[in-house]
């Protein structure tokens, strides 16, 4: 699995951090770090944050998001609002679990704001801890475990169901939006070298 962490700008200086988390209880898995940094000339929100997982996750390049925000929840709607995305809040190690067993979604969101101290980079290392623990999707509690993966795949289709396709998403954003996305280089970059041949990646490279 290919895993992507990536957080706004409001929250740079958790980001070597968070990172590091995820490289030490992502075993087996590939991680890759796309900031936001300090050295880059452009801040994002974590709207336009969003709109770059949704591009991540949609061409493929990308398996898994670990991000957040100052609060974890606007990133986790903004995220919920992209096709193809089901995206958990996870301000505690055992929602994270619950979200990964249960859920099986494709991103995780976690809180780096007010009251962020010591106490809170263990329950962020914890947190992130608990959600590599085992494989995805297994199902919770175990005496349940065929009707929790019924539900999860009965939520995939009916978020298909309400949602255009990506493609179709992007065409109807805000050409400025669009543009200032388009210049987070270290994404659009890896989604153009990952696959050139995907439809996310010819409608990068004619914009």
């Amino acid at each position: 699995m290919k895993i992507g962490v990536i957080q706004a700008s409001s929250q740079i200086n958790k980001n070597n951090q968070l990172y590091e988390y995820v490289r030490q209880y992502a075993i087996d898995h590939e991680v890759f770090n796309f900031g936001c940094f300090a050295d880059e000339d452009i801040s994002y929100s974590y709207i336009e944050i969003s709109i770059l997982v949704g591009l991540l996750l949609n061409s493929g390049s990308i398996d898994f998001i670990v991000t957040g925000c100052s609060s974890g929840q606007g990133m986790m709607l903004a995220c919920n609002t992209m096709p193809g995305v089901i995206c958990g809040y996870v301000p505690t190690p055992m929602d994270a679990y619950l979200f990964a067993q249960i859920n099986n979604g494709n991103a995780v969101s976690l809180p780096f704001g007010e009251q962020y101290t010591y106490t809170g980079q263990d329950n962020c290392r914890n947190t992130i801890k608990k959600l590599f623990s085992e494989p995805f999707g297994q199902g919770y509690p175990k005496e349940d475990v065929l009707r929790k993966k019924k539900d999860t795949e009965l939520l995939k289709i009916m978020k298909s169901k309400t949602h255009i396709d990506f493609l179709s998403f992007l065409d109807e954003l805000n050409g400025e939006l669009i543009d200032k996305v388009l210049k987070k280089r270290n994404v659009i970059q890896y989604i153009l070298e990952s696959d050139s041949n995907s439809a996310i990646s010819k409608w990068v490279r004619k914009r």
